[in-house]
C-alpha cells in the first residue's frame, strides 16, 4: 500500500510541476501575442525582446551548488538529488520565462512512501504580468494555479527574510492519502524579472531546511572555487 501511495504521490507532483511550468510559460506567451494589424511594431517588439535574452543568466552547477550571477543567488542542492532542469526546459520562452533549476529527491522511475521533495526556480519577465508592481502581486496568478492543482492556502503571502534579502512567501498544502505535501514559494522582483523559488516537502521542517540552502549576494561566492568542500 505504501508503494502505491508513493507512486501516486510521485506522479501527481511531477505532473503538477510540469503543468505548472507549462502554464506559466503559456501565460507569458499568450500575454505577449501581438495584434496582427500591427506587423511592424510586432517585429520591433520581438527584436527588442531578443536583445533582452542575452541578459538573464541561466546559471551553472559547480559541485552540488547552483550559481546564478545575473540574479545574484546560489542554491546548494541536497546530496544525491536528481537534476531534471534540462528535461523540463523544452517549452520555455527565452527572454520571457526561464526555468533556472528543477531538482528532485528521487529519479522519475523511483517509488517511495514519502513525499518526493523538490525545488523549482523560475524567472519570468515582469512584462508578462500587466499591472504587476510588487512580488506580492505575483501570488495572485501563482495561488490560482496552485489551488487549481488541489492545494489549499496555509498562509497568505507575507514578507520573508532569506538572509539579508527580503522576499514574499506563500505556503500551501495538499493531502495525498496518508501524506501531506507542503509547498512554500518565495518570490522577488529582480532586474525586471519575477524570480520564484518553489519548495516541496513532506513537513514544515523539511521545507525550512530546503529554504536554508538558498543564499543571496556574495556570501557563498567563494564556494564556486572549492567544490570539494561540498562533499
Amino acid at each position: 500500500m505504501s508503494c502505491t501511495i508513493g507512486r501516486m504521490e510521485r506522479v501527481a507532483w511531477r505532473a503538477y510541476a510540469l503543468i505548472a511550468v507549462a502554464l506559466l510559460l503559456a501565460t507569458a506567451a499568450g500575454q505577449q501575442t501581438p495584434d496582427s494589424s500591427d506587423t511592424s511594431s510586432s517585429r520591433a517588439h520581438k527584436a527588442a525582446s531578443r536583445v533582452k535574452v542575452a541578459g538573464p543568466d541561466s546559471g551553472s552547477m559547480v559541485g552540488n551548488t547552483y550559481h546564478n550571477a545575473f540574479f545574484g543567488f546560489t542554491y546548494k542542492v541536497p546530496y544525491g538529488w536528481v537534476d531534471r532542469t534540462a528535461d523540463m526546459r523544452e517549452d520555455e520562452q527565452p527572454g520571457k520565462s526561464m526555468l533556472l533549476l528543477a531538482v528532485f529527491e528521487r529519479p522519475p522511475e523511483a517509488t517511495g512512501d514519502t513525499v518526493d521533495s523538490a525545488v523549482i526556480i523560475t524567472a519570468e519577465s515582469v512584462a508578462s504580468y500587466p499591472g504587476l508592481k510588487t512580488a506580492a502581486d505575483y501570488f495572485g496568478p501563482l495561488t490560482e494555479l496552485t489551488t487549481s492543482k488541489g492545494f489549499k492556502v496555509a498562509n497568505e503571502p507575507y514578507t520573508f527574510a532569506s538572509g539579508a534579502k527580503q522576499t514574499v512567501r506563500g505556503d500551501f498544502s495538499k493531502q495525498l492519502g496518508t501524506l501531506t505535501m507542503q509547498q512554500s514559494s518565495l518570490a522577488l522582483l529582480e532586474k525586471n524579472y519575477v524570480v520564484s523559488f518553489t519548495f516541496i516537502a513532506g513537513s514544515d521542517d523539511e521545507i525550512n531546511s530546503l529554504i536554508e540552502n538558498l543564499a543571496f549576494g556574495s556570501a557563498r561566492s567563494p564556494d564556486a572555487s572549492k567544490p570539494s568542500d561540498k562533499k
